[in-house]
């Protein structure tokens, strides 16, 4: 369709170059978009600075959500499902585009869209600056202009017909989330699902990260997430001793130490994740820091030690034959 249409809002352009089926859907705070689209400038070339089908993923935004560019939600929601559009928009719309492209670039890339980042408003982000790392983005934070979007919308879900993203939750939804996530792995567990366990207790764990972050480390409000966190780390820990991943149990204990240097189960799963990996030495530290801290563990320890032992011994003796086969073979070369 040739014909421009104006949508009801200052310094918008839209044009349909494929029209779309059914009625424009029912919206709410929550619906999820997921389109593809390009952005290109108002220039003779129509120069094309962002694709996302070159990207390699579709585009979703949850309404309501406060994405940087808020724009795109006016102009997804006069969109009907499989319709294709055009929209021109003035400078007072195109502001933040420079942002916004620059963390959707850093997510196909696999990097972090935050990195650098001060905890900021998007529009003091913006000041502080020097580079986007991106020449083209960096020319259009020195000189705001109008931009074209063409946009293809593929769905809109309710809140109700997807799995939310923990970004995409309020602070209620992820702290009514945490102990529902724990449930189903314990649940899990209880079926030797160890993998899918895992997934739900670090599910947990990012919601309440997430929440954390927004508190005063070592204050009330954050001690008391950290004491939900806690069990959930060792839960995941647990799984993973289980799936034989000893050095993710490594990291995600020794971490946890760092801050509770008193917790003896995660001195335990620490110290059987050392002894899989054959550090006999940091495994005798750890089990003997269980007992010393929880004396109604000495019996789990004593039987870990001997079983360390036994292990040691043997990995010892079948050392010693291969290093004299080695030897012998030498010799008769």
């Amino acid at each position: 369709m040739e014909e421009t249409y104006l949508l009801n809002v200052e310094g918008v352009k839209k044009k349909i170059l494929h029209g779309g089926q059914g009625e424009l859907p029912k919206l709410q705070d929550g619906s999820k978009f997921t389109f593809h689209f390009q952005t290109l400038k108002d220039d003779f070339e129509r120069t094309v600075i962002d694709d996302s089908r070159e990207a390699g993923m579709p585009m979703e935004i949850i309404m309501g959500k406060m994405f940087k560019l808020e724009i795109w939600e006016t102009l997804l929601s006069s969109m009907r499902i499989g319709e294709v559009a055009e929209f021109w928009c003035d400078t007072i719309h195109t502001g933040m585009y420079a942002l916004v492209s620059r963390g959707m670039r850093r997510i196909a890339e696999g990097r972090d869209p935050l990195e650098g980042q001060k905890h900021r408003c998007g529009m003091g982000n913006m000041f502080d600056y020097h580079s986007t790392g991106y020449e083209d983005l960096d020319e259009l934070q020195r000189t705001p202009q109008p931009l074209i979007f063409i946009m293809e919308l593929f769905r809109v879900e309710d809140p109700s017909a997807y799995k939310r993203d923990t970004w995409a939750m309020s602070k209620e939804e992820k702290l009514a989330a945490v102990p529902v996530l724990h449930s189903e792995g314990n649940r899990l567990v209880l079926r030797r699902e160890f993998a899918q366990a895992a997934a739900k207790y670090q599910e947990a764990v990012i919601c309440l990260r997430n929440l954390q972050a927004k508190e005063k480390p070592w204050e009330d409000g954050w001690l008391k997430l950290e004491s939900l966190v806690t069990p959930l780390v060792l839960n995941y820990c647990q799984c993973q001793l289980e799936l034989g991943e000893y050095y993710e149990v490594l990291e995600h204990t020794t971490e946890l130490l760092q801050k509770h240097n008193d917790n003896a189960k995660a001195y335990f799963k620490r110290a059987k994740a050392h002894a899989a990996v054959w550090n006999e030495r940091e495994a005798r530290e750890d089990f003997q820091r269980v007992a010393h801290l929880d004396p109604s563990m000495a019996a789990a320890v004593k039987k870990e030690l001997k079983q360390l032992g036994e292990r040691m011994r043997k990995k010892h003796v079948e050392d010693r034959k291969r290093y004299q086969g080695l030897f012998q073979s030498s010799q008769g070369l």
